[in-house]
């Protein structure tokens, strides 16, 4: 018996904290972001810090869903693969400016350049999903952030401005789902919140939104 075993209890104890742990890490839900109740300050010295209890989203990836959120919201159909930089200073200098100010309004107010639009409304799902499994083969990583954005622009086209890390593989099953079904569609069909009922993020209905408005503004997010 080693003396990390005997420490532990012997084996059977350190084979069941390990069992433990796993299960714990795999269980665990990441905290989604409201982004009317952050600030702007908060996302300055926290969200981009990764300090956020809870929060495990990869700044980088934050960065790219706030963009593709803002392409929604600004009413464009296009992606600019070149320009998140420009994006990412234009909302950090958004924010230093106005601390107190929320990240939703941030996001929806900047402006930053647009380089290399990419035509959401041209580009064929069939031609989308052969690229998207080749660079998921070759790059996961590059892949994961790509659906970011596109995660993003679709929490755009909802209307939500809830940020939550543990929908993106859900969205991207629902994506794949829906062109492979329809490869004729157009990605921004598919990204549509009108257009893909098993979307990661459901649209609200008349009710639940009368609703809402009738209980008042409720507690701040993370």
């Amino acid at each position: 018996m080693t003396r990390n075993a005997r420490r532990f209890g012997g084996a059977p104890m350190a084979a069941a904290l390990l069992i433990a742990a796993f299960v714990l890490v795999h269980t665990s839900h990441a905290a989604p972001l409201n982004l009317a109740t952050v600030s702007c300050a908060k996302y300055e010295n926290e969200v981009l810090a990764s300090t956020v209890p809870g929060y495990t989203a990869d700044p980088i990836d934050t960065v790219m869903w706030l963009f593709g959120f803002s392409i929604a919201k600004s009413g464009e159909r296009a992606m600019y693969g070149d320009s998140l930089t420009a994006f990412g200073f234009a909302l950090d200098t958004e924010c230093k400016n106005n601390p107190a100010t929320t990240l939703l309004e941030a996001v929806t107010t900047v402006k930053s350049k647009r380089d290399n639009p990419m035509d959401l409304t041209r580009l064929d799902c069939a031609t989308f999903e052969t690229r998207h499994v080749g660079l998921r083969k070759s790059d996961p990583e590059s892949a994961n952030t790509l659906t970011m954005w596109l995660f993003g622009y679709s929490v755009g086209l909802s209307g939500s401005h809830i940020l939550d890390p543990d929908g993106l593989a859900k969205f991207d099953a629902a994506l794949e789902e829906r062109c492979i079904k329809n490869p004729e569609d157009s990605v921004f069909d598919a990204l549509s919140a009108e257009r893909v009922p098993s979307r990661a993020v459901p649209k609200q209905n008349a009710s639940s939104t009368a609703a809402s408005k009738a209980a008042g503004p409720k507690a701040a997010g993370p």
